[in-house]
C-alpha cells in the first residue's frame, strides 16, 4: 500500500472517531474513568446548592460571607492498549476485518483519553511482544498508534496472551486502564491476567468474526488455521457438524466469561458485522450504573 493511501486512511479514522468521541462518547468515558484526586482551584461565594462540605470557614469569617473551596479533577490517567496482532485477526467475512474493527475501537478509546488529558500507549503482541510504545500525551501518540495497529507487519503469527500479559505487568508501574483486545484464541493466560488486574483496571474486549460462533452451510470447506499454519476439511453441510461446532463455541465462550468474571475482569464481546460504538457505549453505561450503585 502506498503511503499516501496509508495517510488516507489514517486520517478517515481519525476523523470518524474524534467526531464520535465530541459527540457521544467522551462522557461516558469520563465517567468512567475518573482522575486519580483532586487539587484546590479558587475559592468563590457560596451559592444556593453548595455544599456546606465545601464552606471554607477562614475566608467566610475575614469576608462576613460564606465562601467555598472549589477543587478539579486531575486527570493524566495512563491508558494502555494490549492489541493481539496474530495472524487469526486478519479474518473478516462480512463488514470488516477483525484487525480493521479493533483499530477503530482503539481510536475512539484512544481519541476519549487524550480529550481528558490522559495518555495513552500501546503494546502490540503475538507470541512475542512485537512492539510497546509507553504512554504519552498528545494527537500525535493516537495517531501513531492507528498507523502502528493498522500497518504493522509482526514477526511471528502465533499468539501468546501470557507472555505479553507478563511483559506489560512487568513494565507498567503506575497503575493503569489496561485495555486487552483480542479474540482471545489461546490458553494458560489466566494466572498472569489475575496478577494484573489486581494491579491494574483490566478491561478485556473481545474481536470476533461471524463465523466463529457459527459455521455457514457451504458445503465442505478447506480451512486453514493462520497460526498453525495447519490446513482440514470440514463439512459444513452436515447439520451434526455446525450444531455439534456452535456447541463447542458456546462451552468455550461460558469457560471464557466464568474465567473472567472470577477475576473480575469485565469482557465485552464485538462482532465485525456489530455497531462497536454502540456496543462501547452500552458497556461503559453498564459498568457506570454499577460503580454508582456499588
Amino acid at each position: 500500500m502506498e503511503a499516501s493511501e496509508i495517510i488516507k486512511k489514517i486520517r478517515k479514522i481519525e476523523i470518524t472517531t474524534k467526531s464520535l468521541v465530541s459527540e457521544i462518547f467522551s462522557g461516558e468515558y469520563h465517567s468512567l474513568f475518573k482522575g486519580q484526586g483532586l487539587e484546590f482551584s479558587e475559592v468563590r461565594e457560596y451559592q444556593s446548592g453548595d455544599s456546606f462540605r465545601q464552606i471554607d470557614w477562614n475566608v467566610s469569617a475575614r469576608m462576613s460571607h460564606p465562601y467555598i473551596k472549589k477543587f478539579e479533577e486531575t486527570r493524566e490517567l495512563n491508558v494502555l492498549f494490549m492489541i493481539d496482532c496474530s495472524a487469526s485477526t486478519v479474518l473478516g467475512t462480512r463488514n470488516s476485518l477483525k484487525s480493521e474493527l479493533i483499530t477503530e475501537i482503539a481510536g475512539v478509546l484512544s481519541f476519549s483519553a487524550l480529550s481528558n488529558n490522559d495518555k495513552v500507549g500501546l503494546t502490540l503482541f503475538s507470541d512475542q511482544i512485537e512492539k510497546y510504545i509507553p504512554p504519552r500525551k498528545g494527537k500525535k501518540t493516537a495517531l501513531r498508534i492507528l498507523r502502528e495497529i493498522l500497518y504493522f507487519n509482526p514477526e511471528s503469527n502465533k499468539t501468546s496472551l501470557k507472555n505479553a500479559i507478563e511483559y506489560v505487568y512487568r513494565i507498567t508501574k503506575k497503575k493503569s486502564i489496561i485495555f486487552l483486545i483480542s479474540d482471545f484464541l489461546d490458553k494458560d493466560y489466566e494466572k498472569p491476567l489475575k496478577l494484573l488486574s489486581r494491579k491494574h483496571d483490566v478491561i478485556a474486549i473481545r474481536v470476533i468474526d461471524p463465523i466463529e460462533k457459527n459455521l455457514p452451510n457451504a458445503g465442505l470447506l478447506y480451512l486453514k488455521d493462520w497460526e498453525s499454519g495447519e490446513i482440514f476439511t470440514v463439512n459444513s453441510s452436515s447439520k451434526k457438524v455446525r450444531e455439534k461446532y456452535s456447541r463447542l463455541i458456546l462451552e468455550e465462550d461460558g469457560i471464557l466469561i466464568e474465567k473472567l468474571k472470577k477475576m473480575k475482569i469485565d469482557l465485552l464481546t464485538i462482532q465485525t458485522d456489530q455497531e462497536y460504538v454502540k456496543a462501547l457505549i452500552k458497556f461503559f453505561k453498564m459498568r457506570i450504573k454499577r460503580k454508582n450503585n456499588a
